[in-house]
C-alpha cells in the first residue's frame, strides 16, 4: 500500500509540473485536433483519451489518493474536507476547488493508513471516509436518507459573477441527511499572476461543473456518501444565476471543451477530435455527468441576453414612471418595442395545466395558448400601450406570488399587528385573527415585521458558502475583488440612494446608480458609445478560442429543451418581487422553456421580498428538497408542509411600518386578490431601485463577462441594445448627456 501511495505521488507531482509548464508556452488540441492557443496569451493542454492521460487524471482526482484533510464538528455532527483542487490542469487552484461536508451518521471514521478501517473518530485527520452504508438521517421534515441516496447540495458562488475563492463548505444541512459542497470559481475579474485576464464566461460555470464531476466521480468511487442521481444545485444572486445555468446546461457538450482543459475528470478529447464521458470505477466504464437533478435559485440574475430590455420594458409598463434622463425614458421605449419582437418571435406557448392559470378565459385549465405582446397605444395607455397574453401571463404570477405571501401569514410567529387607528392589537385579538384579517391588515400596512416574515436574506442567513440556514440561500462574504457597493452572495443590494457612483471598474463592483442623471460618465458623445458598442459585439460574435459566442454560452433559453442537454427533474426560482437587479420577465421565460422541456419548474416573486430573499413562514430550502425527493424518488416518504399553530400574542414594536398596497391591490369580500397590469408595473418601480432604471446600457460593471479598467469602460455585448442604437441614432445622439 505505501509502495502504491508512492507511486500515486510522483505521478500527482508529474502532472502537477505538467500543468505549470502547459500554462507558461504550449498549445492546446481543440476538438478538431488543430493547435490554438486559450485565454488569450494562457495556454494549455487537453487530454486525449487515448494517450492514457485519463488513467492519470482518474488517478490524480481520486480522494484515495489525495489525503484530504477532514475535520469532525460534534455540534453538528458532520465530517468536513478541506478545500481541494477538483481538476489537474487548474489556471488558478486556489478557486477551482471543492470543500464537502457530510452527516457524521454516513461516517464510521476515517482511515489513515489505506486499510479500509477507520483510525480517527473525531478531531481532524488526512485520509479516507469509512462510509457506514447501513446508517440512515431522517430530515426535519421527515424524509429518510441513507448515504447511498443523500441528495447532494451545490452551493454556486459568484455573487456578481465574480471570483470565488475555495472556501469550506457548510454544516448546515448535515442535519436534513444531505451532503454540502462548496466550490471555487473564476470570475470577471480573475487574472493569472502576470496580469494576464482569464475571467471569461463560461469559465466560472465551468469550473461548477468540474466540481460537480469531481464529487460524482468519488461517490462512484465509494470515497464520499451521496447519489450521483440527485444533485441540486443553489445559490444567489449571481450565485443564482449560475444555479440555474448549471441546471440548464446539464451536461451539454458545448462546455465539453472547456471542461477537457482545464483536466476535469471524466471529459476528454478523442483523436478523432469527439469526446469520452467514461470513468472506470471497479473495472468498468461508467458514463460520468455534470448534469443536475434539481435547482434552487435564489434572485437567478439571468438571462443577462435578454436582461437590457425585459428591464426596460418593464419599467416602461408604467406609464407614470419618470426616467432620470430624457435619454434614458427615449433607449426604454426602443427596448421595449425590441422586446416585444423579441418575443412574438419566439412562437412561445404554454400549457393552462402547468402554470395554473386559465389565461383564455374559457374556465378550463386544458388550453395550450400561445404567449404574445400586443400594442395598442390608445386602448391600453395606462401601460404605454403594452397587454398580451404573454402580459397576461406575467400579472396572474404577480397575482399568485401576492396570494401565496398572504396565504402562509397564519405561520408569522413574531409580527406586530394593529388596528386601522395605529394601535396595536392586544393579545387575544392577534390570537383571534382570521385569515380574512390577516390579509386586510398586510395589504392596509398595519403591521411590523418580524423574523419570520422577512424578505431579506440578511435576516437568515449566517455562515460562509453554504453555511446558510435552512430557511434560506447560502450567503458568504463578498467576492474576492467585489468593492463596498458590490452583492456579496448573502448581502443586501447597494439601493443607489440617488448617489453617483464609479461603474464599470472591479473597485467599484456594481451598476451606476439609480439617482444618476449622467447617461456615461464613459463617453463624451453618443458617436464613441457606438463605436464602443460595435467593437466589442463584433470581438464576441468573432467567437472565442473554441469559436463560440460567449454570451450565448451563458444564456439557459439556449440550452433548456435543447438537443444535448439533460433536463433537470424540477427547478424553482424564488425572486424578490421588490428585486432591482432583474426583471421578473427573465424569471418567467426561465420557467415557460422548464416547463415546455417538461421540467416541474416553479417561480415566485416574493412580495416586498429583496434582493436575495430568504424562505420565510415554514419554508425552507430543505422543506422544498425533501418534498420534491418524495415526489420524484420511488418508495420515498411525501411530505407535507406542516400546519400552521398561529400567533398566540402580538409583538412588541410600536409603531406600523408596513406597506399600504391598496393602490396597487384589491381585495374583495371574498378573498380574491386582483391586481392591473399598470398596477403591477408600478409597485416593481417603486421598489426596484438598485440599476439605472431600467436597463444596465452604460457604464457595466454588474453582471458582466469582462470587467472594465479604472479608465475603461468594461466590453460590452448586448446585441440588442447595438441594434436600437444603430436604428435611432439620430434620436438618441440628440438625447445622449444632455
Amino acid at each position: 500500500m505505501k509502495t502504491f501511495r508512492k507511486m500515486i505521488a510522483l505521478l500527482m507531482a508529474a502532472l502537477l509540473a505538467f500543468s505549470l509548464c502547459a500554462c507558461g508556452s504550449s498549445a492546446t488540441a481543440d476538438a478538431t485536433g488543430s493547435e490554438t492557443p486559450v485565454s488569450q496569451s494562457t495556454e494549455t493542454t487537453v487530454v486525449t483519451a487515448e494517450s492514457g492521460d485519463k488513467e492519470a487524471i482518474e488517478a490524480a482526482l481520486d480522494l484515495r489518493n489525495i489525503g484530504a484533510t477532514w475535520t469532525y464538528s460534534e455540534n453538528a455532527d458532520a465530517w468536513t474536507m478541506s478545500p481541494v483542487t477538483a481538476v489537474t490542469n487548474a489556471e488558478l487552484p486556489d478557486y477551482q476547488g471543492v470543500s464537502v461536508c457530510v452527516p457524521g451518521a454516513y461516517v464510521k471514521g476515517i482511515d489513515t493508513d489505506g486499510d479500509g478501517v477507520a483510525d480517527v473518530t473525531s478531531g481532524s485527520a488526512s485520509g479516507s471516509l469509512v462510509i457506514d452504508y447501513d446508517a440512515t438521517v431522517t430530515s426535519t421534515n421527515g424524509q429518510i436518507y441513507t448515504a447511498a441516496t443523500a441528495p447532494v447540495i451545490v452551493n454556486t458562488g459568484a455573487a456578481g459573477y465574480s471570483a470565488q475563492s475555495n472556501q469550506t463548505a457548510g454544516t448546515t444541512y448535515a442535519a436534513e441527511g444531505y451532503i454540502n459542497v462548496a466550490c471555487g470559481n473564476r470570475g470577471k475579474q480573475s487574472t493569472l499572476s502576470d496580469g494576464t485576464y482569464t475571467g471569461d464566461a463560461p469559465s466560472c460555470l465551468v469550473d461548477q461543473k468540474n466540481a460537480v464531476r469531481f464529487v460524482k466521480y468519488n461517490i462512484l468511487l465509494g470515497n464520499l456518501p451521496g447519489s450521483v442521481d440527485y444533485f441540486v444545485s443553489t445559490g444567489g444572486s449571481g450565485g443564482g444565476a449560475h444555479a440555474t445555468m448549471l441546471a440548464a446546461t446539464s451536461n451539454n457538450p458545448d462546455f465539453y471543451p472547456y471542461e477537457a482543459a482545464a483536466g476535469a475528470v471524466g471529459v476528454y478529447v478523442n483523436a478523432d477530435g469527439s469526446y469520452s464521458t467514461t470513468v472506470t470505477v471497479n473495472g468498468e466504464e461508467v458514463e460520468l455527468s455534470d448534469g443536475l437533478w434539481g435547482c434552487m435559485a435564489y434572485s437567478a440574475i439571468t438571462s443577462l441576453a435578454e436582461a437590457d430590455m425585459t428591464l426596460a420594458f418593464e419599467y416602461y409598463l408604467d406609464s407614470t414612471y419618470s426616467f432620470n434622463t430624457d435619454f434614458q425614458k427615449q433607449l426604454a421605449e426602443y427596448l421595449a418595442a425590441e422586446y416585444m419582437e423579441h418575443i412574438n418571435a419566439k412562437g412561445l406557448t404554454v400549457n393552462e395545466a402547468d402554470v395554473g392559470f386559465d389565461l383564455d378565459g374559457d374556465g378550463a385549465l386544458t388550453s395550450t395558448v400561445a404567449l404574445t405582446i400586443e400594442y395598442d397605444a390608445d386602448g391600453h395607455a395606462d401601460t404605454n400601450g403594452y397587454y398580451g397574453s404573454y402580459l397576461d401571463l406575467y400579472l396572474a404570477e404577480f397575482e399568485q406570488s401576492l396570494q401565496a405571501y398572504i396565504d402562509r401569514l397564519a405561520y408569522a410567529e413574531d409580527w406586530t399587528w394593529f388596528d386601522a387607528d395605529g394601535y396595536a392589537l392586544t393579545d387575544s385579538e392577534v390570537a383571534a385573527m382570521t385569515d380574512t384579517d390577516r390579509a386586510e391588515a398586510f395589504l392596509n400596512g398595519w403591521y411590523t415585521k418580524g423574523s419570520t416574515g422577512s424578505g431579506s436574506s440578511m435576516d437568515a442567513m449566517s455562515g460562509g458558502p453554504g453555511g446558510d440556514s435552512a430557511g434560506g440561500p447560502p450567503s458568504g462574504s463578498p467576492p474576492d475583488g467585489a468593492g463596498s457597493g458590490g452583492d456579496s452572495a448573502g448581502g443586501p443590494p447597494d439601493m443607489g440612494g440617488g448617489m453617483t457612483q464609479e461603474v464599470g471598474t472591479p473597485d467599484a463592483g456594481t451598476t451606476q446608480s439609480a439617482g444618476s442623471g449622467t447617461d456615461s460618465a464613459n463617453y463624451s458623445s453618443f458617436d464613441e458609445m457606438l463605436a464602443a458598442y460595435e467593437a466589442d459585439v463584433a470581438e464576441i460574435e468573432a467567437g472565442d478560442v473554441y469559436g463560440n459566442n460567449i454570451v450565448e454560452l451563458y444564456d439557459p433559453l439556449n440550452y433548456i429543451g435543447a438537443e444535448g442537454t439533460d433536463d433537470s427533474t424540477w427547478a424553482r426560482i424564488l425572486m424578490g418581487a421588490s428585486e432591482g437587479d432583474i426583471s421578473m420577465l427573465n424569471s418567467l421565460n426561465i420557467q415557460v422553456a422548464w416547463l415546455n422541456a417538461g421540467t416541474d419548474a416553479e417561480i415566485e416573486w416574493q412580495w416586498n421580498g429583496g434582493h436575495v430573499p430568504s424562505e420565510i413562514f415554514g419554508d425552507s430550502l430543505a422543506l422544498y428538497v425533501d418534498t420534491m425527493y418524495g415526489k420524484y424518488v420511488d418508495g420515498a416518504v411525501e411530505i407535507t408542509k406542516a400546519a400552521a399553530t398561529g400567533q398566540s400574542s402580538n409583538g412588541t414594536a410600536t409603531e406600523a411600518t408596513g406597506t399600504d398596497l391598496t393602490g396597487w391591490v384589491s381585495f374583495d369580500d371574498d378573498g380574491t386578490l386582483t391586481m392591473t397590469l399598470s398596477g403591477a408595473a408600478a409597485y416593481r418601480t417603486s421598489g426596484a431601485a438598485k440599476a439605472i432604471p431600467g436597463f444596465d446600457v452604460m457604464d457595466y460593471g454588474q453582471e458582466d463577462y469582462v470587467f472594465g479598467s479604472s479608465t475603461a469602460d468594461a466590453r460590452h455585448w448586448d446585441k440588442y441594445v447595438l441594434k436600437v442604437f444603430r436604428e435611432h441614432a439620430d434620436t438618441l445622439s440628440a438625447l445622449f448627456n444632455k
